[in-house]
């Protein structure tokens, strides 16, 4: 029964996570305009570091070189993750942001392919061609416009968020990291990139924050507590109490709440042909993971029975 218990915790926490995450691009929207994407940024990733930069110190564990040097370097790349997703969410709907940045899903597992040399199967495919079908379909909304500049942008976070990714499993599988320490790093990095960037590009910090309501100050710090803070920090500690699957299977519900949220709160409008493309997003992405993760554990099947082989001649 507490075993239970506490897989139902786990599970809820994750849920939670990616409600989260499915809200961010509506609260972001509601946050940003085309020249304060760099002041949010900063001051978004300036306290999240500072938060876990306390964390960090209360556990009192030495950050290491290496940590340090691969944080870092990831942190460059999650500057540029966040960059195109802001400025998209400000060119474009939030429904549109949150089911185009879904397509990681499957950006992720065909750029890791390249990079391993283990392909995927056939059908990964198709359902990676039926998500990006969908994301046309719902970036044309009853037509076949081109993808507006948002789109777009959004749609290079998603692939820069597959290289983060990738890059990620890369860099610290030969020698395992602390998780917390890297979140640290790279949340200090994208703080530090913003925060000199802000200083010649766009609205000041300072002017940025004089223009912020209370209900605005609000929806800032749900952004940075919530959808950031906490959900690393949820993240990082559900993935030692539960599988790696489960994780991502529950997680991956976030374009489904982005495009609840989307057109619930926000009332993107959207034709027939547009529900078609949400479909398709939600089906391809669902699909492609389903695959993604059974030929996954095929070779780990595998390459357990080689070994055994092995050791038993």
């Amino acid at each position: 029964m507490i075993t239970s218990l506490a897989r139902l915790r786990v599970d809820l926490l994750l849920l939670v996570v990616a409600v989260s995450w499915g809200s961010t691009y509506l609260v972001a929207k509601e946050l940003v305009a085309p020249n304060s994407v760099v002041a949010l940024l900063a001051l978004r990733m300036l306290l999240a570091a500072a938060i876990m930069a306390a964390v960090v110190t209360a556990r009192r564990r030495r950050l290491t070189t290496a940590e340090l040097r691969v944080g870092a370097i990831l942190g460059v790349l999650l500057t540029a993750v966040f960059a195109f997703e802001t400025f998209g969410i400000a060119h474009t709907s939030a429904t549109n942001a949150g089911l185009i940045i879904s397509l990681t899903i499957v950006f992720t597992p065909i750029l890791d392919s390249v990079v391993s040399g283990r392909w995927l199967p056939g059908r990964f495919f198709l359902a990676a061609a039926i998500a990006v079908i969908g994301v046309v379909l719902l970036a044309g909304n009853g037509g076949f416009r081109a993808p507006t500049l948002g789109d777009l942008l959004v749609l290079a976070a998603a692939i820069v968020r597959a290289i983060h990714v990738t890059s990620m499993h890369k860099l610290t599988t030969a020698k395992p990291m602390d998780s917390l320490h890297l979140t640290a790093v790279q949340l200090a990095t994208c703080a530090a990139l913003f925060s000199a960037t802000s200083a010649f590009y766009g609205e000041s910090i300072p002017r940025y924050l004089s223009q912020l309501d209370p209900g605005l100050v609000l929806l800032f710090l749900y952004l940075v507590l919530i959808c950031t803070v906490f959900a690393f920090l949820v993240q990082t500690w559900a993935v030692r109490r539960t599988s790696p699957a489960r994780v991502s299977l529950l997680l991956g519900t976030e374009p489904v709440w982005a495009a609840t949220i989307g057109i619930a709160i926000a009332h993107d409008h959207l034709v027939l042909t547009g529900y078609c493309g949400i479909a398709l997003v939600l089906a391809g992405t669902a699909w492609g993971r389903s695959i993604e993760q059974c030929h996954r554990l095929r070779d780990r099947t595998a390459d357990s029975s080689q070994l055994r082989t092995v050791l038993a001649e």
